[in-house]
């Protein structure tokens, strides 16, 4: 009896058991009847690990899915586990699905696989021939010779990391390498794989999922806080009304409005502090479960301190730093924070003297992972520059004199030394300067301390009152507001009531749009003729004020909502102060997302486009000083989305600028290319497909595109004011009816009226957006921006009032208005404040987790070509903090997109994978700290005061950090007699 034979049948596999009816099966079966002894082997050790794992046994044919009980996230160990075993072939997640069970997946894997260059250009060729539909020669420019888009090439690249026999590619790889012949060269001598950098240990499995029980029970929790402050909030409110309302004048109404203000200004401003010390203590590093009571807890300080009206105050002010302080956290002298993120966790974050934080910087003390939330410090040290657009993930150690680049992240366990400069998702060390201006002025305690006392002053002393009873007291003596507010409240049946509504509430929108044109276009150049491009001012005085003034009027987003994606956008950019000479009208020159520092410093080249979220950074702070500096965007180029744009940024004519960039400062003035990523690196300008509608942005027929285009964006801002009408319109009919009928209830009846008014908010915004895509739904297209169906899509942005979900982060009602408003989202899903566009389009598996700032994009725009996709997140799946998924994305069963990551179109993530960086691809999955001990044992550091650093020391530990440049390299950082020595 021959060998192979012999093993058969001690394994009780006779011949009248291989064989089979159909074809295929009789050819698999004779595969294994010829199999070699070192084949056996394998399906024997397989067996043996996926035992050891499942703790069952497992046999060669049992299935192992329906027979061994795996789940995908086990498979993927499984694979981690199989890779690292010498003898054993790669195996990857397809090979599970496509072959499950041990004999099958040792056959599949058993055929002789070719290495080397010249298999893999063979390899590479195949796949490219059969994306393009074309013969690909090996010396061919994938971009420019073969016209394939970046769409095509991470499709190719999804193909590759399918296929074992093949070294993996990543977007990265693709533009440094633009040929098959130099894809195979850099990484044909590479060991194939699926390209993860698998962690010495298996992946550590996933936490328990909470029960429904569990999270409903914690959203009525959630229901029950809401309502009540909502209720005592508008009860003190009805309280300090009727107390005004019994002024005889003016003069009276403001002194009444005067002392109520202050009386709840100060309860407010208190409440959240004495909350978060009864309710939490001092908070330390943990894991909280998810939908548990202690979630509820964190749920509910961080709710608090969020709604702390000293918050009213504009970033930038030393109120800030003191409120922060009072909260636990501990903050240095000199601190100048511009960013509105209050973390959740103060108690956790250090900052040290003189550091600068730039605006929509994310410092949250905290993340949501699969199960929990995990809590972790953040240290900065002294003179530290934090760019803008930044995120700062827990366990993160900044040292003294260091700069963050924009657009740049910090991971778990990193250390940026003291010093250096590091920029990049990872951060690394290399770039430029962040933003951060060495200018020096006189600013001393003295003038912090003035300045922050004025601010309340004038708040107390001037807007509140004014937005209370002074207003309110004038209004009352319009006629028409005093027959609905009068005795005639009862008439709601008659015709002339309703007429009232409708006149007082166009009269009142009209006011409030020339209002904020005026004092946005008029006040905001008055104001500027007090500020010299250049010069440094010393912040906290009239110069800072008058700068953070402008900084507020002209950033209104109503108008750039209403008038982005049309011809109107540049007539009221020119009317903010915007450099915009010579603008070829192309009908969709900028977003409905742009902001500045400033208006009067921004100039923008001939022919360029913008996207959306575009953020100009031309003005530069230190801790004691601001200058305002020009910010020019070259010509002819365009730039995609949530771009932070600086002074000096090295960026000339004719370039690309890919969405979530780091638009680099140092090194030579690019042009003529394409950047993407961060850092960034060079890749084509553009390619055949995104030139496929060039030609309609020019020639004499151009006039007659715009000007339907423009016909057509008339109706949709008309159409978009008509929904905000709608919704002023019917809060005033709602708070009208509603204070008739409660009349007798007193002062709670204005809690009431606040509780219905937001419900009635969500209901009318619910189905606003529905009814703008039930009979139109969103769906994947590839169309040129005169294309009918663009102009529809962009009258759907407008119809979408942003924003107003985000008091719902962290509750299950979140899940309940992303399902309304046409999200198909599963079960149990943890929305942290996640931003959505296009959301018909979005597909969410149960269990998955959102975290703030994260997004989901179904679409993008490159020159004058619109295109859009579905996004498929399946179960378990995690976007870390300030992730960004776009279009045509597909993510695997629990997988995980890194803090800040940018998930690039067509990109589909394997089951249990973890992908970080920008642009994000396979890497190491990062361990956490272990509880209470995020960066050494034992742990303790100190806010630096005036004229010190910051020190951090250690009791006889080692910690290991990402060495500048190549992060995720560990180095040792040894403590010697408890003093940390890097």
């Amino acid at each position: 009896m021959p060998f192979e034979q012999g093993l058969f049948v001690d394994r009780g596999v006779t011949a009248a058991s291989l064989h089979v009816a159909s074809g295929e099966q009789y050819v698999r079966a004779q595969q294994l009847h010829s199999a070699s002894r070192a084949e056996l082997s394998v399906v024997d050790q397989l067996c043996s690990i996926l035992t050891d794992m499942t703790g069952s046994p497992v046999g060669p044919d049992d299935h192992f899915f329906t027979d061994a009980g795996a789940d995908s996230m086990l498979l993927a160990r499984f694979c981690a586990r199989v890779r690292k075993m010498p003898g054993l072939p790669h195996v990857a997640m397809t090979d599970v699905y496509a072959h499950p069970t041990a004999r099958d997946l040792a056959i599949a894997l058993a055929a002789p696989r070719p290495s080397g260059p010249g298999a893999a250009l063979a390899g590479y060729r195949e796949v490219l021939a059969d994306l393009l539909g074309a013969e690909v020669p090996a010396d061919a420019d994938l971009f420019t010779d073969l016209g394939a888009d970046s769409m095509t090439m991470t499709r190719f690249c999804a193909r590759v990391r399918s296929r074992p026999d093949l070294p993996d590619v990543a977007m990265t790889d693709v533009y440094a390498h633009p040929t098959a012949a130099g894809l195979a060269e850099a990484l044909g001598t590479e060991p194939a794989g699926d390209g993860v950098a698998e962690p010495e240990e298996p992946a550590p499995a996933p936490a328990p999922r909470a029960s429904t029980r569990a999270y409903v029970l914690c959203g009525a929790a959630q229901l029950l806080a809401f309502v009540v402050f909502t209720l005592a909030y508008g009860t003190m409110l009805g309280y300090a009304y009727m107390w005004i309302a019994q002024g005889a004048d003016l003069w009276a109404f403001y002194l009444r409005a005067l002392v109520a203000v202050s009386i709840a200004f100060t309860v407010f401003a208190v409440l959240p502090v004495v909350a978060k010390w009864v309710l939490v203590g001092r908070w330390t590093e943990q894991e909280i479960p998810l939908w548990g009571f202690r979630y509820y807890r964190f749920w509910l300080a961080r709710i608090l301190a969020r709604m702390n009206p000293l918050l009213l105050v504009a970033p930038g002010s030393p109120l800030i730093s003191l409120y922060l302080r009072a909260m636990g956290a501990r903050i240095g002298p000199g601190v100048v924070m511009l960013s509105r993120t209050i973390p959740a966790c103060p108690d956790l974050l250090t900052v040290g003297a003189r550091t600068v934080l730039r605006k929509d910087g994310l410092v949250a003390c905290y993340r949501a992972e699969p199960g929990i939330i995990r809590t972790g410090r953040v240290t900065i040290g002294s003179d530290v520059v934090v760019g803008e657009n930044t995120v700062i993930d827990i366990g993160v150690t900044i040292g003294d004199g260091a700069r963050l680049a924009h657009a740049s992240s910090l991971h778990e366990g990193q250390h940026v030394p003291a010093g250096e400069t590091w920029w990049g998702s990872p951060g690394r060390q290399g770039g430029g300067a962040p933003g951060g201006s060495d200018a020096v002025a006189r600013c001393g305690r003295m003038r912090r301390t003035t300045y922050a006392a004025g601010q309340l002053l004038v708040l107390l002393v001037v807007w509140l009152p004014l937005g209370t009873g002074v207003i309110d007291a004038a209004l009352i003596r319009v006629p028409q507001l005093s027959s609905i507010l009068g005795d005639h409240a009862a008439e709601l049946a008659s015709p002339t009531f309703y007429l009232d509504v409708v006149l007082v509430s166009v009269v009142l929108m009209l006011a409030g749009i020339v209002g904020g044109l005026v004092v946005s276009m008029l006040l905001a150049r008055l104001l500027s003729l007090g500020l010299v491009e250049g010069r440094t001012y010393p912040l906290y005085g009239i110069r800072y004020t008058l700068h953070r003034t402008i900084l507020r009027i002209t950033n209104i987003k109503l108008f750039t909502y209403l008038l982005g994606d049309s011809s109107y956008i540049v007539g009221y950019l020119k009317g903010l102060g915007y450099d915009l000479r010579l603008v070829p009208q192309t009908g969709t020159n900028f977003g409905t997302a742009v902001k500045h520092e400033t208006p009067f410093a921004s100039s923008i080249g001939t022919g360029t486009m913008v996207a959306d979220g575009l953020s100009i950074m031309n003005a530069d702070y230190s801790s004691t000083a601001f200058v305002i500096n020009r910010t020019r965007l070259g010509a002819n180029s365009f730039l995609g989305n949530r771009i932070a744009y600086p002074a000096g940024a090295r960026v000339g004519d004719d370039c690309l600028i890919a969405t979530k960039t780091l638009v680099p400062t140092d090194g030579p003035v690019r042009s003529g290319v394409g950047l993407l990523g961060s850092p960034p690196f060079e890749i084509p300008r553009t390619v055949s497909r995104d030139n496929a509608y060039g030609h309609l942005r020019t020639g004499f027929d151009l006039h007659e595109r715009l000007r339907r285009k423009n016909r057509y964006n008339r109706r949709t801002i008309g159409v978009a004011l008509l929904v905000r009408w709608g919704s002023l319109f019917g809060i005033t009919l709602l708070t009208v009816a509603v204070a008739d009928v409660t009349v007798p209830l007193g002062p709670v009846a204005v809690g009431i009226q606040l509780l219905l008014a937001l419900v009635f908010t969500m209901v009318f915004t619910v189905a606003v957006e529905r009814l703008a895509t039930i009979r139109r739904p969103l769906r994947p297209r590839l169309a040129s921006v005169y294309d009918p169906y663009f102009w529809w899509h962009e009258r759907y942005w407008k119809l979408v009032i942003q924003g107003w979900d985000a008091m719902l982060a962290g509750t299950p009602f979140k899940n309940l208005v992303s399902r309304a408003l046409g999200v198909k989202i599963g079960r149990r899903v943890f929305d942290d404040g996640a931003a959505m566009t296009d959301r018909t389009l979005i597909t969410i598996g149960d269990d998955v987790v959102l975290n703030a700032g994260a997004a989901i994009q179904c679409h993008s725009q490159e020159d004058g070509t619109f295109k859009s996709d579905r996004v498929r997140i399946h179960d378990g799946v995690c976007l870390d903090v300030g992730a960004f998924v776009h279009y045509g994305a597909v993510l695997g069963e629990g997988a995980r997109i890194g803090c800040h990551a940018f998930l690039m179109k067509g990109e589909e993530v394997p089951a249990g994978a973890y992908w970080g960086g920008n642009p994000a691809r396979a890497t190491a999955r990062p361990h956490p700290a272990p509880v209470g001990n995020a960066t050494t044992a034992a742990s303790t550091t100190n806010a630096a005061p005036a004229g010190t650093t910051a020190n951090t020391v250690s009791a006889g530990t080692s910690v290991n950090t990402g060495t500048p440049g190549t992060p995720g390299t560990p180095v040792n950082t040894v403590s010697v007699n408890g003093v940390t020595n890097r």
